[in-house]
Parts: structure tokens; sequence; C-alpha cells
């Protein structure tokens, strides 16, 4: 943790006791990295913060509609931008946390050796699994990727569309789909079976996943939720997201 954040944590716990606990709204791709930070900021801070993890889309809907939520943990920088502009007096709060990025995965034995990106060109009756490109990021990425490869047109009425990116990499670790565009983090995942292929897919064909966090209007004077906000920058946080598999802004 740096000096400056340690010395800002320090401060609200001294002076703030207006909670104790938060509601975090987390995208469903950051589900354990948010697991592991939610645990160490409670070890440093003595706060608390209550994770839900869905598609960014669908937290975004909630918001605006009145849930409950403090922090914002969004898989893109849209939906925070809407937010920022919608409550100006929270746009400082704005942060880009993590930055993601999209692979090509499959546990499919025909694809062992012949690699994944191979396999696009020759779908056939095969199928592959994406987040809903119209309400999660990693599936907006990954149609992007597609359009830019001239196969959109081909692929879609092939393609299994996940609510959100977890539920897409199930689909595909499932077998019900024989190849899935997910988040690399995802991919990295220990507890999945082995892969057959896995390729990144070039940042340059999609826009740039910008995982960002807000401060949300319930939030306001928590202080749990603020300490929270500030800690996704420090050391201890940045050293999770990395882990992960996301990157980090400088």
């Amino acid at each position: 943790m740096t000096g400056r954040v340690a010395i800002f944590l320090l401060g609200l716990a001294a002076t703030a006791a207006a909670a104790d606990s938060l509601a975090v709204a987390v995208a469903s791709n950051f589900r354990l990295p948010a697991e592991e930070i939610a645990a160490q900021f409670r070890r440093d801070t003595g706060f608390e913060a209550r994770l839900s993890t869905a598609s960014t889309g669908k937290h975004y809907a909630q918001i605006v509609n009145g849930a409950p939520f403090d922090v914002f943990l969004a898989a893109d920088s849209k939906h925070t931008g809407l937010l920022a502009e919608a409550h100006p007096d929270l746009a400082a709060t704005r942060r880009t946390y993590a930055i993601g990025s999209l692979v090509l995965w499959s546990r499919a034995t025909e694809f062992a050796g012949g690699g994944c990106r191979g396999a696009l060109d020759a779908m056939g009756n095969r199928r592959i699994a994406m987040a809903n490109p119209d309400i999660a990021p990693y599936g907006a990425a990954a149609r992007q990727f597609l359009v830019k490869a001239g196969l959109w047109a081909a692929i879609e009425p092939r393609a299994v569309f996940g609510e959100n990116v977890a539920q897409a990499m199930h689909f595909v670790a499932t077998g019900n789909a024989q190849l899935g565009l997910v988040a690399r983090s995802q991919a990295l995942d220990p507890r999945l079976p082995a892969a057959s292929c896995s390729w990144p897919v070039p940042a340059g064909l999609h826009e740039p996943i910008l995982q960002q966090a807000i401060l949300l209007p319930h939030g306001r004077g928590n202080a749990a939720a603020v300490a929270f906000v500030e800690y996704l920058g420090s050391a201890a946080a940045r050293d999770i997201i990395g882990r992960f598999g996301y990157g980090t802004p400088e």
C-alpha cells in the first residue's frame, strides 16, 4: 500500500464512523479478484465489502433504478461515464482499476495442436460462446473483433450468448460450445479443465477494455465505500489484479 493511501485510510478509520461496510456491484468477470481484494481490504481497514456479481449492463440497470449499491466495479468505461454525467459530484471518484483482454479458448480435443484461431475460419456446425454484446463489455469486444476479422455474419448464427462473460465461459468449459471468446483472467483459472487451445485476441482488434469503478449516490458519506474506491489503487490491490491476468493503469 502506498504511503498516501495508508494515511488516507487511517484518517478515515480514525475520523469517520458513518458505516463499517459497503455493497459493491461487481462485473462478473472480476468476481475472483474482487473477493481477494475485499478480504485484504478488510484486513487492512476493518471495513467489510459485500459483493454482488452480474453483467455490467444488468448492474447498471439496477443502479439507475435505485438498487442500494455503494460502489460499482464495471467491466467498461461507458457505464461509469453515464453515471458520472448523471451525478457530477461523484465524477472525480471514477477510476480505471483494471485493463481486460480477450482470449479465444477451447477444451475440445478436435482443436488440439491445430489452434483456436484456425477453427474460427472453419466453424461448420460448431458453436461459439460469448457474452451478450448488447449488455456485456467483453461480449461487445468479442463482436468488434469478429466484425474486424470479417467473420461476424458467418459466426453470429452459431453463437451462444451468455448473460455475462462468466456464463459464456461456463458454456465452453462444459462443452456446450466448442469455442469461447472469454476474458483472459478466466482462462487462467486453475479449476478449469485443460485447454486444447488458447489464442489471445490482439488488443488492436477491439476497443480497450477499461474496467472502471465509481462511487455511487448511495455510497455518499459512507467511509467504507470511499475507502474501497481509493484502495483499488493501492499496491496490495494492484498486485491481486495483476495476478489474475489484468493490466493496471500507470
